[in-house]
């Protein structure tokens, strides 16, 4: 008799486990992906990478469904300038002007929905950049085990806002533009 109940406890706290897991969810492969990144200003433009740290989509069968992103914002990189401009600029970003990296290690995005449209999802999630979360929509289009995505970021929303025309006067062609664009490539 005793045997009888511990094993029908024992079931009974296995299928309340089961009842309560995440969904399954499909892991991102970190070291393949790719995140570059442009920013804009009067007199030109600069471009690098940002290394995603970890990452995974929640998945219905198929059809991703969420997820969330860790991007290592201390691996700002500049891949357009060389020597001292590069350090400078990479300097300069990470520093509280831009991005505050001592601070704010890292950067995240939280798919809340996503609606498959073909081989294209239409995104809806939460992007925290300097631990300001802010809505964002974005297309999420996928071919095989890839998905990738163009996405354009306004900067002053998370208090970035160094050289902004909008909130300095008299910036001349020292003004950097609000938006910069995200090309990102995910692997699973």
């Amino acid at each position: 008799m005793k045997t009888t109940i511990k094993s029908i406890l024992i079931l009974a706290v296995g299928v309340a486990a089961a009842s309560f897991t995440s969904k399954p969810v499909e892991r991102v492969t970190v070291k393949k992906s790719t995140i570059n990144w442009e920013g804009e200003k009067v007199t030109g433009s600069h471009n690098g990478t940002i290394n995603l740290k970890e990452g995974y989509f929640e998945m219905d069968g198929d059809a991703i469904t969420g997820g969330e992103f860790v991007i290592d914002m201390t691996s700002i990189a500049v891949t357009d300038l060389e020597g001292d401009s590069k350090g400078q600029l990479e300097g300069h970003l990470k520093s509280d002007d831009f991005f505050g990296t001592s601070s704010h290690a890292t950067a995240k995005l939280v798919i809340t929905k996503a609606v498959k449209q073909g081989s294209t999802y239409k995104v809806t999630g939460d992007l925290t950049i300097k631990d300001i979360t802010k809505p964002i929509s974005f297309d999420l289009n996928k071919a095989g085990n890839t998905l990738s995505t163009e996405l354009t970021v306004d900067r002053t929303k998370y208090n970035v806002r160094y050289g902004s025309g909008s909130f300095f006067d008299n910036l001349g062609d020292k003004t950097i533009y609000d938006d910069f664009k995200l090309d990102i490539k995910l692997y699973i």
